[in-house]
């Protein structure tokens, strides 16, 4: 088998690289232009550069694939809804469409649990409306997950859509790394009372249920959360961390609605500044760690097999050990808000 992944050179594509190549498929990864792929060309992938919102860069790579699995995604910054729409949503259907030019078989798109109402009184399930936080990057994969929905409805996009809580593990220093640095720096602060729960799981558990996906007979034109169902909750979560990184454990209580509030204003100030001034916080950051965020795998363990493994407090350690063991080399992250959703 031939699979292409866009997106591939990041925390999750290159596990599943790994698991991939396992299999015995051969892995080609789509990288932008500037991007390290140290590690990727060494071995037997094929590494093509190109940009999801070009087209025209997606042919070759796209050429005799037999599934494609759509990781690339606007994550992790501050900018406009017109910047994450450019990726988010008009790349994603650039992808969606050199696949069906390509006559792939499969595209694994994946989405986000952030597309739910993260705030509902029960676990977001697949068939609950898709309710975005009105912010550029929810907004963005809502909208990307409901033009794959079109293309399966109206084109025959052999897709299955994937959307998945909060990836943690080793080698995260998008969100975990930003975690543990102001954890470090005495900076972390519970939102709320703690109790809440967090979406995050192992990232080793994702790749499992994106394989399930590409392998199901039934898979296709449907959508599954991956995630864990025994989350851990934000009071345990930073308790956790700042034990096992030898930090302060946070004391400080921030109440959920002036923080939320405050982050709203936040982001009025930095749109207001045309984004020379970034936002100290985000809605986004203060709904996923200070909301009661659970979503539902019922559909995945009963028509994908999935099962959670590893349990999440394994997850949090073994980030923590990574973090520990690359502190020395790895750069400081900066204090800025954390937006992480799949990769």
């Amino acid at each position: 088998m031939r699979v292409l992944i866009t997106g591939g050179n990041g925390f999750l594509g290159r596990r599943l690289v790994t698991s991939l190549e396992r299999r015995g498929a051969s892995v080609r990864v789509l990288a932008l232009p500037n991007e390290d792929t140290t590690g990727l060309e060494d071995g037997d992938v094929e590494v093509f550069r190109g940009n999801i919102v070009e087209p025209e860069s997606l042919t070759a790579p796209m050429h005799g694939v037999d599934c494609v699995f759509h990781l690339a995604a606007m994550i992790g910054v501050w900018g406009s809804l017109k910047a994450y729409w450019r990726v988010n949503v008009q790349g994603t259907a650039n992808v969606c469409r050199a696949a069906l030019l390509a006559d792939s078989k499969r595209v694994i798109h994946v989405s986000s649990a952030m597309v739910y109402d993260m705030t509902a009184l029960l676990p977001a399930t697949e068939d609950d409306p898709l309710v975005p936080l009105n912010e550029p990057y929810c907004l963005s994969k809502a909208h990307g997950d409901v033009l794959v929905q079109r293309l399966i409805r109206d084109e025959s996009l052999p897709a299955v859509i994937i959307r998945p809580g909060t990836l943690i593990g080793p080698g995260d220093a998008l969100n975990f790394g930003r975690m543990a640095a102001r954890l470090r720096g005495g900076k972390g602060v519970i939102i709320g009372r703690g109790t809440n729960a967090i979406p995050l799981f192992a990232v080793e558990d994702m790749v499992r249920g994106l394989l399930l996906a590409m392998e199901s007979d039934s898979a296709v034109g449907k959508a599954f959360n991956i995630g864990h169902d025994e989350p851990i909750t934000q009071a345990q979560y930073l308790s956790l961390v700042a034990e096992e990184l030898d930090a302060p454990e946070p004391r400080m209580r921030v109440p959920y609605k002036a923080l939320y509030t405050a982050a709203y204003l936040a982001e009025r100030l930095a749109n207001a500044s045309g984004s020379r001034i970034k936002p100290f916080v985000t809605r986004h950051g203060v709904k996923l760690y200070g909301a009661d965020n659970r979503i539902s795998v019922d559909r995945a363990r009963r028509e994908l097999g999935y099962v959670p493994e590893i349990s999440v407090t394994e997850a949090v350690v073994s980030a923590c050990r990574w973090y520990q063991d690359s502190e020395r080399t790895m750069p400081s992250p900066k204090p800025a808000p954390v937006t992480v959703a799949a990769r």
